[in-house]
């Protein structure tokens, strides 16, 4: 059976961009007969916050996004909350530690930034990481662990990383690329990016469904995969809805947060076919429930462009009329 997930992370409120993915990941389960997995990722306790957590959750439920596993539903994979899989974090990069993929780094923000007009590598994580302490001798490890606390990074191998993705289509990312990167910081916070490979491993995701600011993260969670001799899942990245400078949905875009729309009295409907609009599923924005797109959803059907959301669109959905 398929099982997919959406993983929001509570350090902000969900905006419109978050409720698209919400609603294609939870459309590809229906439409499939999946599972549907509902993980906060608060891995990062100095940002995330409980009460972001509990607006999430009813975002969620007021667009009509049920979830058969997470926070108050089924916890059979649990624990569904990041901060409390911390140990099996660790037992991954034991695993890792043991095959001799790890090693200590003690560059500095600024030994990191001084590289940053080389070419770079993976666009999310800026230039990539030229591999200054993969080499140091054990001795000099210590020496420097003296003086400062290394972050780990995981050395990634030689392989050229392929994969057909199931919205952007066959993706080739060459060896090497982005370089070694950070599974644990100096402060001991585990990355995204070794959390969310473990995470989705144990809990038996076959399917992810996110937005392409994260494609060229797939590469090192693959690399991960390997190491860690975990299956991966198929993936599937979603154009962003960008704003009218071009950028993504942040902040600076105005409120576009749900509370925001619900306060203004946008009904669930309009926001559901106004995502479904832009997404390419229907022909034109129309009021229309959550579970009415299931019969004829269909991968195929995502638009693989972003959509540029104009500020007269906003003030319509604002004033819940479904014109875009």
């Amino acid at each position: 059976m398929k099982r997919g997930r959406f993983a929001p992370t509570p350090s902000g409120d969900m905006h419109l961009g978050n409720a698209k993915i919400a609603l294609l990941s939870w459309l590809q389960m229906r439409a499939a007969g999946g599972t549907f997995v509902l993980r906060i990722e608060d891995i990062d306790t100095q940002r995330s916050k409980p009460a972001i957590t509990e607006r999430i959750l009813a975002d969620l439920r007021w667009l009509g996004l049920d979830w058969d596993e997470g926070p108050g539903a089924s916890e059979a994979s649990g624990p569904y909350l990041q901060s409390e899989r911390t140990e099996l974090y660790e037992e991954a990069l034991a695993k890792l530690d043991a095959a001799g993929r790890l090693y200590p780094c003690f560059c500095s923000r600024a030994e990191l930034l001084a590289v940053a007009g080389a070419p770079h590598g993976l666009s999310s994580e800026g230039a990539p990481y030229p591999g200054t302490c993969r080499a140091l001798s054990p001795e000099e490890q210590q020496r420097r662990a003296q003086h400062k606390d290394p972050s780990l990074r995981f050395a990634i191998g030689p392989e050229e990383i392929r994969f057909v993705d199931g919205i952007a289509g066959p993706q080739v990312f060459p060896p090497g690329s982005g370089g070694d990167f950070v599974v644990r910081r100096a402060d001991h916070m585990y990355s995204y990016q070794l959390a969310v490979t473990v995470d989705d491993a144990l809990m038996g995701i076959t399917d992810v469904l996110r937005g392409d600011d994260l494609l060229d993260s797939t590469p090192r969670q693959l690399h991960l995969y390997t190491a860690l001799d975990l299956t991966p899942p198929k993936f599937a990245h979603a154009p962003l809805i960008l704003g009218e400078d071009g950028r993504r949905l942040a902040k600076r875009h105005g409120d576009l947060g749900l509370p925001a729309l619900r306060a203004a009295g946008t009904k669930p409907e309009t926001v559901i076919g106004w995502l479904a609009y832009i997404s390419g599923l229907i022909e034109r924005p129309e009021a229309v429930k959550a579970n009415e797109l299931i019969p004829s959803f269909r991968m195929d059907r995502i638009s693989r462009e972003p959509f540029v959301l104009s500020e007269a669109m906003i003030q319509k959905l604002m004033s819940d009329t479904a014109t875009a």
